[in-house]
């Protein structure tokens, strides 16, 4: 048998939980770019929908590419706006040069050795052409602009659209980078 200030309790958790904010990230639809699921570099399939609400760097990697070192600026800029909502989402493929021939194993432990990468990174895939993953292929789409090297970077807003595009040789701590990611941060 309930006591009334058990039932009382209930009544009003019951009621906060209806009027909450619609629209927080556990709420909301996840956008259709991010609704796909892909395998993880280490574990199986992740679902993208669990980053809808963040501001997203989308991005081709590539472990024996001239760019490889911007990995390390892909850890940092992660690191620094993580818990604002941030993360960082690789992409390893081999479509350019053949500059990523290893295998996800490979890969994994060449990141996390090399340079320290603990943000999301997922199984080798193609990011150009008719075996192009659905994400890119809509992302290229989107924004009309597809990869056309290794390293490219697509921003993307916390209701998942892409927002911004950026060549290769952009770095990831450049300023036309980070100026957008705490702008999109500080957007609620």
């Amino acid at each position: 048998m309930l006591t009334r200030s058990i039932y009382a309790f209930i009544v009003a958790a019951l009621a906060a939980l209806a009027s909450a904010t619609p629209g927080s990230a556990a709420e909301s639809p996840c956008p259709p770019v991010l609704d796909h699921k892909f395998a993880s570099l280490q574990d199986g399939p992740v679902s993208l929908c669990r980053f809808r609400g963040k501001v997203l760097l989308v991005v081709n990697t590539a472990s024996e590419c001239g760019y490889t070192p911007q990995y390390e600026g892909l850890e940092g800029l992660y690191r620094r706006y993580r818990d604002q909502g941030f993360a960082v989402l690789g992409f390893p493929a081999n479509d350019f040069g053949g500059q990523e021939p290893g295998s996800n194993k490979e890969i994994a432990q060449f990141c996390r050795v090399n340079y320290g990468v603990t943000f999301p990174m997922f199984a080798k895939t193609s990011v150009v052409g008719a075996k192009a993953n659905p994400l890119f292929r809509q992302l290229a789409t989107r924004t009309g602009k597809p990869p056309r090297w290794n390293f490219h970077k697509y921003l993307l807003d916390r209701a998942g659209q892409p927002v911004a595009v950026f060549e290769s040789a952009v770095e990831p701590a450049d300023p036309k980078i980070t100026s957008q990611i705490e702008k999109l941060l500080a957007a609620r």
